[in-house]
């Protein structure tokens, strides 16, 4: 059988009158030609769990039969309108397919898959094209009955319009959806026809921060945020797509940076077992992200040397090398999100998010609270930069940099996780922060690929020229660093952008 295809789709969907006439397109934005293709029939069964977790989740996982694409579903958001659409071929079977029931498993978790909504569709589609023949965008007219598949039954039908992007410009969006507003229709007020058929059945959404927040309000959203950030980049990284290991990194950092910070206000008997599991998932995330770190760098800065100064059969071991090293690292990145030890710790996560265990500080005020943590991750900070500037040897300072590092990344985090509530004042903070944390990233990183060179060096035929020529790059580099580092740290240290911790 042929494994998943993937494939980013931008759409958007209005809601029209059932007996208005199709909004004529010709001459919008480029539209040149219209090309209508024979009906279609479309009948899907989409799949969910008894409490809706992937529609909650924005996912959804269908089996349609009938029209172009007829097969297995699956939907994944990408942010703002693009999604990803993961596809597998129909088959006989009515049994999600095993590659997609992995793919949300992050979502579901020990939850079963079942059938949750019937939708079959009537659905005309005019190709848009340019005037070189290009299809712009397809243009769909639906004509849908749902119907809920649980013991309270409901039948709703309506009609709808969808424009998705193909070869168009994502302004070809904008300039349709006026002409269509302009002729009638109402943009969708449901993301999805799935949860047009849900509505009413669905659990009612996340309360947003209220106006007058207290710590325990704002540390919850930030929680919520970061958890949700951790779940919906699991596919990437089974699916191995770009910069998804080091996004599902950066958030089960920032979730361990947040209960670090805001400790006083939890139970920290129910904290700090989360925060050790949180810190052995980053480490083994942290293996496949320095591995392709090191393997980016490393390829792109042979590619850059001159014409011939390297072998092709030295670069293609090394590359060979890098490459394997990776896969290994990623390997076992897979296994361990196929444990139970993960499941186990994102069911933690979600009960720690929807029921605390809050202790009687977290009900203060967000504004003072919120300060007050970010100023203690300051002061860490500043003695960690301290220590290091006064290391003995290049050697210890190196070490006591990487501390420094450390703890500017979670003066940034903290502080990025109060915006939402202190606003203008903590993005800048952050912005400073980061500039010494990315400085000094940068420095660690020379230091890793150093340490990485010398060992490449053993490598059968490599010889030791190019190693030598890459080893006094990176050394050059971590001289720039420490520049980089001292103007970052100037900036943040500055008593202008530390005022706004005061309140």
């Amino acid at each position: 059988m042929t494994g998943p295809r993937s494939a980013t789709e931008i759409e958007r969907t209005f809601e029209f009158s059932p007996t208005g006439p199709v909004p004529d397109l010709l001459g919008v934005a480029g539209v040149t030609e219209v090309q209508v293709l024979p009906d279609e029939l479309l009948d899907a069964t989409y799949y969910d769990t008894a409490d809706f977790r992937l529609v909650r989740a924005r996912t959804t996982l269908r089996r349609r039969r009938g029209g172009r694409d007829a097969g297995w579903h699956l939907k994944l958001p990408l942010g703002g309108e693009a999604r990803e659409e993961v596809t597998v071929p129909l088959g006989r079977s009515t049994v999600v397919p095993q590659e997609l029931r992995t793919l949300v498993l992050s979502r579901t978790r020990s939850a079963p898959l079942r059938p949750v909504v019937r939708l079959r569709t009537e659905r005309t589609v005019r190709l848009l094209l340019d005037g070189e023949g290009s299809v712009l965008a397809e243009f769909a007219d639906d004509r849908v009955v749902g119907e809920t598949l649980g013991a309270d039954r409901r039948r709703v039908l309506w009609r709808e319009l969808e424009v998705e992007l193909v070869a168009g410009d994502p302004g070809l969006l904008d300039a349709l959806g006026r002409h269509l507003l302009g002729a009638g229709a109402r943009a969708s007020a449901r993301p999805s026809k799935l949860a047009r058929t849900l509505e009413g059945v669905l659990p009612a959404p996340r309360p947003s921060l209220p106006r007058r927040p207290t710590a325990c309000d704002a540390v919850t959203a930030h929680l919520h945020e970061q958890f949700v950030e951790l779940v919906s980049r699991d596919p990437g990284v089974r699916r191995d797509a770009p910069d998804a290991v080091h996004k599902m990194r950066v958030a089960t950092r920032r979730l361990r940076s947040a209960l670090t910070t805001y400790r006083p206000l939890l139970d920290r008997a129910v904290t700090a077992p989360l925060g050790a599991e949180l810190k052995h998932l980053a480490a083994v995330l942290g293996e496949a992200r320095d591995a392709e770190v090191l393997r980016d760098h490393l390829l792109g800065e042979i590619a850059a040397l001159p014409t011939g100064l390297v072998a092709d059969s030295t670069v293609a071991g090394i590359r060979r090398e890098l490459e394997e090293s990776y896969a290994a690292a990623h390997g076992r990145v897979l296994v361990e999100l196929a444990g139970p030890r993960y499941l186990a710790l994102l069911d933690s996560l979600e009960q720690l998010v929807d029921h605390g265990p809050w202790l009687e500080r977290s009900q203060a005020p967000a504004a003072k609270e919120l300060r007050r943590r970010v100023l203690r991750s300051v002061d860490r900070l500043d003695s960690a930069a301290d220590t290091a500037e006064a290391a003995p040897t290049p050697e210890q300072r190196d070490e006591l940099l990487h501390e420094v590092r450390k703890a500017a990344k979670q003066v940034r985090y903290a502080a990025e996780s109060t915006v939402a509530v202190l606003g203008k004042d903590a993005t800048t903070f952050a912005r400073r922060v980061q500039r010494v944390q990315e400085a000094l990233g940068d420095h660690q990183d020379s230091v890793v690929i150093r340490q990485r060179l010398q060992e490449l060096t053993a490598l059968p035929g490599s010889g030791s020229f190019v190693f030598g020529v890459l080893y006094g790059l990176e050394q050059a580099r971590a001289e720039q660093t420490q520049d980089a580092y001292a103007q970052a740290w100037q900036g943040f240290s500055a008593k202008r952008t530390r005022r706004w911790l005061k309140g």
